[in-house]
């Protein structure tokens, strides 16, 4: 009996080297970061442009709420409302916050307006998004 070759697949000088795959492969990630590294970094942008816009916005609103309170108070008046809007504003971080703060007050015989405009801080150049917050009371009466 004449003893038997072993197949080409058997034979470990003949099986295909792991180490030869990688080679067919180099450089891969490197492309493959060239692709989705842009597209990670604009969803961060996104993300802490998004966070900045609705933090401005909040303060804003706040302020105008905080001034509303202060130009519907029984003895209030319109410029009550501005400065504590304004007050609130600077308090909340300013210029930081909200760049070219703003605030206008109205009141009536039954109600007080105060709205608060200025910019949100942007991370993309030469965009930045307005914002605007109004908000109404009636206004203190004792009868």
């Amino acid at each position: 009996m004449s003893p038997t070759r072993p197949s080409s697949s058997s034979n470990p000088r003949h099986a295909r080297h792991p180490r030869q795959t990688w080679r067919s492969e180099r450089g891969s990630s490197t492309i493959e970061m060239a692709i989705v590294f842009p597209a990670v970094l604009a969803l961060m942008f996104l993300g802490i442009q998004s966070a900045l816009y609705f933090h401005a916005r909040t303060v804003a609103l706040t302020a105008a709420t905080e001034g509303v309170k202060a130009a519907a108070a029984e003895h209030g008046q319109a410029a009550d409302g501005t400065a504590t809007a304004l007050a609130f504003v600077a308090d909340a971080g300013g210029d930081d916050v909200l760049p070219d703060a703003a605030a206008t007050a109205t009141t009536s015989a039954t109600t007080a307006t105060v709205q608060v405009t200025g910019h949100s801080m942007s991370v993309i150049p030469g965009w930045t998004p307005d914002i605007t917050a109004t908000a109404t009371a009636p206004r203190e009466a004792l009868r």
